[in-house]
């Protein structure tokens, strides 16, 4: 027998004579955090430049403490095509544009900064381009008619140079602005290739273009030129933090997704930790005078906590535990490093035993008990 609920969903939907709705062609998708004096101007400028076509904004933002959040609920009581999807405890601009495409209906997805760097007035250009037949549409900056105008200082033109190089040895496509952060491309396509994604990553397009080739679904790609401008208003998010976390899907892409990007800062953070480990061991035995067993446990002790503290704020932020679960955390952190440095001796000696070569035998020791922490942790602690 069939429900009430059952009944009334497989009944033809009623609409109201005087109701009107146009399902949206092209959604502009704007991850965002502290972007509340940027995102009222672009809602305008993206509105002049698409004119009639329909459209939407999905503003992702990871619960900026601004307030952009609030500016974009009172624009949504002034506009009906703008709406925020706002994020508790998840940070990321990967994971911000693959959720933001995840809630629209549009063909269109479009990906586009708040800060009003990216030139909105190529949103027509890059849709007819995609409605022709392209799979992904890029906003460039390294074409003939695209600059990176004031945008971009001598250093971080540099780095974004540098960058775009080593995109290129991954892309396998041509493509001139592989680091763009402003492309659109049929949602179809973006959601194919979504749960193969790196929810950590800072850059989603080089990720989707390689990603999308290795699934057996190359994009077809056209560029559109347009100049770099400067940031409107609040401050740059670009960081060491996402510079690492680009070499870790840099990483994670030329080994074939064997290493996640994010296993590289784990690897970093577990470098630091064994300078602090000598550092506390050296000041404990040499500038307090104890013996090497209570100065090995202390070493130890902080140089865990220490190496817990930096995953927590940096590897796992869009993970970030707190109040009690930053206490159980760190216990099972203690626990698994524990059991890892089981793993690490156990290795380490059977390897020795077998050919008597002690560095071979320590670095494969350290190996296992990196490998074993990252995966362990990342699967009980940071889960």
């Amino acid at each position: 027998m069939s429900t009430a609920n059952e009944k009334r969903l497989s009944s033809p939907v009623s609409v109201l004579p005087d109701v009107q709705f146009q399902p949206p062609q092209l959604a502009v998708i704007v991850p965002s955090y502290n972007e509340r004096d940027n995102i009222e101007l672009l809602y305008e400028k993206v509105a002049v430049a698409l004119g009639s076509t329909p459209w939407e904004m999905i503003v992702v933002d990871d619960n900026s403490p601004d307030g952009t959040a609030e500016v974009v609920h009172e624009l949504s009581l002034v506009y009906s095509n703008i709406r925020c999807l706002r994020r508790f405890g998840r940070r990321g601009l990967a994971s911000a544009c693959v959720e933001g495409m995840a809630v629209t209906a549009a063909a269109y997805v479009a990906v586009i900064d708040a800060d009003l760097q990216h030139d909105e007035a190529i949103l027509p250009e890059m849709l007819r381009k995609a409605m022709d037949g392209a799979d992904l549409v890029v906003g460039s900056r390294f074409i003939e008619g695209g600059s990176a105008g004031e945008g971009l200082s001598e250093t971080r033109l540099s780095g974004s140079q540098f960058a775009t190089r080593m995109a290129g040895m991954i892309a396998g496509q041509a493509v001139s602005d592989p680091m763009s952060g402003f492309f659109l491309i049929r949602r179809e396509a973006a959601l194919a290739a979504a749960p193969k994604l790196a929810s950590d990553g800072f850059k989603i397009l080089i990720d989707l273009i390689v990603t999308s080739q290795r699934m057996g679904k190359p994009l077809t790609i056209a560029e559109v030129p347009y100049t770099f401008r400067p940031r409107h208003a609040g401050t740059s998010k670009m960081n060491p933090l996402i510079v690492i976390q680009y070499l870790g899907l840099w990483v994670s892409k030329l080994t074939n997704g064997m290493l996640p990007p994010s296993f590289l800062l784990f690897g970093l953070v577990g470098g630091t930790g064994v300078v602090v480990h000598l550092a506390v061991l050296g000041l404990f035995s040499s500038t307090f005078g104890q013996g090497f067993l209570l100065s090995q446990v202390a070493a130890t002790l902080i140089a865990m906590t220490w190496n817990f503290v930096l995953n927590n704020n940096l590897t796992y932020a869009d993970r970030k535990l707190r109040g009690f679960g930053l206490v159980k955390g760190l216990l099972s952190f203690f626990a698994i490093c524990a059991l890892g440095g089981i793993a690490n001796i156990s290795v380490a000696n059977a390897i020795y035993q077998f050919d008597h070569h002690t560095m071979i035998a320590g670095l494969s020791g350290a190996i296992m008990s990196s490998v074993f922490n990252y995966a362990v942790t990342r699967a009980f602690t940071w889960k």
